[in-house]
């Protein structure tokens, strides 16, 4: 509550209006108040007769509507009855309100910026937002909506969320494309607040800016519209999600016959502005602001083309929208850019990195922390830190095997295939060390009728803004050369628009006291795909005499702290001369990821 009001506070001409509830109302009878059917009644009752009369005004009488911004000359008249009608003027779903007294005065509200909060059963407040903030002389206004019973107070809010519906299908609708519906699939499985923060995100320049500055990603899609033109040529294009337009502009460019740039952020009217801003090609381009689930298209596509990757190919989930775009808009047989994507994984050996991650903890082995003994949470913490997948450009020497892949045809899954991916792993250990964890990078495949092209995120190749993930295990396994390592990588879906990684990797392990045919090691890891650590350092070069110094230094970083202390100068010095054995001059560069 203290939230809303700090927010709603209506300004208006550099004034604050506050908005308290009016301490004269009557509370209602037991009598006036509504039983959910009656409730649902009239909402139905209502969303038929908007439904089917969009253009038909509907009115209410008011008990009063304070703070409504008239001239001063009538601001006495602010608790006399009022009059609030919502109809459609120039196209424009408004509410208009008005007062009894004064009927040639009235305020008209766009339903588009406008939303209705309630305060108590009687009383509402209507907030608009400035239609213009850029402007010095434009403000948010803030009106309270005393109401008579509460009858009419559910009938108005009703009448609201219907006509509010209206005017966001209104503003979404274009000549040569309109949106079918105000809710959708995409509606039903993501959390609102996750959508909200989504197409936010992808609705500021600085993001797309990220995106198109990444040269590789960017120039291999131009390559592989330009150098498969025929595909393209007298063609109908979709872009799915097109974001800045680039795509779009890549395919009007390569003679597309018309190309639908479907954008569901803001980032539609920067599509919009930036298309127009190319008026040779902005004439075969039409931007249309809605979901793929909702929007519908005057004619079928004969190519999709689209940039649905996340990090490790399947984060933020579009490729679902991507392939339910290929269901409802695409001609059999048609084409989809890309086609096909794979997931690459193979065990590595980072002791490097998992120290990293370990030491992260090492602050809750405090026991003198402002008197607090911090230990009882150190297993907590330490487990917690390796729950994040870390992002980041990695030396493939650290691979321990050669690498396995698990294809995804973009042409032929089903939507529901990708809410649950079960991957089995099965690797042969190149050499004998610790394996940390699994590490993954994904590509997609061009298949053009011309020319077929890759766009890799691979470590060793030019580095993109996906880089490569790896899920790091907080209990390492041992191998020896040869040996069989073997697990599962299992990936379910949430409405958080990503995915729980569950990681299993076993591996026997052999020496002395191993009863025949050895002991099976096994360790499993839960990660969070959408809350990674983002590691943006360069690959480092590791030799095995410092793998063997590493070794130590993570045995010892394991062992109780005596006397409650943390060592970690002591682990950085042990590390630092490690490194000097082994490094010579380059002592500095490495040791830079050792601080805490």
């Amino acid at each position: 509550i203290v939230l809303a009001a700090s927010r709603f506070f209506a300004f208006e001409s550099g004034k604050l209006y506050q908005n308290p509830i009016n301490p004269n109302s009557v509370s209602p009878s037991p009598s006036t108040f509504l039983s959910p059917h009656t409730h649902s009644l009239i909402c139905a009752t209502m969303e038929s007769s908007v439904g089917q009369q969009k253009s038909k005004p509907v009115e209410f009488t008011l008990a009063s509507v304070s703070q409504l911004p008239l001239p001063s000359s009538t601001s006495s008249q602010s608790g006399s009855p009022s009059s609030a009608r919502f109809h459609v003027d120039s196209g424009v779903a408004e509410l208009r309100l008005q007062h009894a007294s004064e009927p040639n005065e009235s305020k008209n509200l766009d339903l588009l910026r406008a939303q209705l909060f309630k305060l108590s059963e009687l009383q509402s407040l209507c907030v608009t937002e400035a239609s213009e903030s850029n402007k010095e002389d434009s403000f948010s206004k803030g009106i309270i909506i005393q109401f008579s019973n509460e009858e009419e107070s559910k009938a108005f809010h009703c009448a609201f969320e219907q006509w509010k519906k209206e005017a966001d299908i209104q503003e979404s609708q274009l000549p040569n494309g309109t949106v079918s519906a105000s809710s959708s699939k995409f509606d039903a499985k993501i959390e609102a607040s996750s959508a909200k923060m989504y197409f936010h995100y992808y609705g500021q320049l600085l993001h797309q800016q990220n995106m198109l500055q990444d040269y590789v990603r960017t120039g291999t899609y131009y390559a592989a519209v330009m150098e498969n033109r025929a595909d393209f040529s007298g063609r109908v294009v979709v872009d799915v999600g097109a974001g800045s337009g680039i795509l779009s502009l890549f395919a009007a460019q390569a003679g597309a016959k018309h190309v639908y740039a479907v954008e569901a952020s803001e980032m539609a009217e920067y599509a919009r502005k930036l298309i127009a801003g190319n008026p040779f090609l902005a004439e075969r381009i039409t931007v249309i602001k809605g979901k793929v689930e909702e929007v519908e298209l005057p004619e079928k596509a004969d190519i999709l083309i689209s940039e649905p990757m996340g990090t490790l190919l399947v984060n933020e989930r579009m490729l679902e929208s991507y392939v339910i775009a290929r269901d409802r808009f695409l001609v059999p047989n048609g084409k989809m850019f890309p086609g096909v994507g794979r997931i690459h994984m193979a065990p590595f050996s980072d002791e490097y990195l998992f120290v990293e991650i370990a030491n992260k903890a090492l602050f809750w082995q405090q026991q003198n922390y402002f008197g607090v003994d911090l230990t009882p949470l150190y297993g907590q913490a330490f487990q917690g830190y390796f729950t994040q997948p870390v992002v980041d450009a990695f030396d493939p020497r650290l691979l321990v095997a050669p690498a396995i892949c698990h294809v995804i045809d973009f042409g032929s899954v089903k939507e529901e295939q990708l809410y649950e991916i079960d991957i089995p792993l099965k690797f042969t250990a190149a050499v004998g060390t610790r394996v940390h964890g699994l590490a993954c990078w994904f590509d997609v495949l061009f298949n053009g009728s011309s020319v077929q092209r890759w766009l890799t995120t691979a470590p060793g190749s030019p580095t993109t803004h996906w880089y490569q993930l790896r899920c790091v295990l907080s209990q390492p396994i041992y191998v020896m050369a040869g040996q069989e390592i073997t697990g599962r990588l299992h990936m379910v879906a949430h409405n958080a628009q990503s995915y729980t990684l569950y990681l299993t990797l076993s591996a026997k392990m052999w020496g002395p006291g191993a009863e025949q045919g050895g002991v099976l090691q096994t360790s499993t890891g839960k990660m969070e795909l959408k809350e990674p650590y983002y590691r943006m350092s360069q690959p480092q070069v590791q030799t095995q005499a410092f793998a063997a110094t590493q070794d130590q230094q993570s045995q010892q970083l394991m062992q109780p702290q005596l006397g409650g202390k943390v060592k970690t100068q002591k682990i950085l010095r042990d590390a630092s001369e490690g490194v000097a054995n082994a490094f010579g001059d380059s002592i500095t560069v490495v040791c830079d990821h050792f601080k805490p």
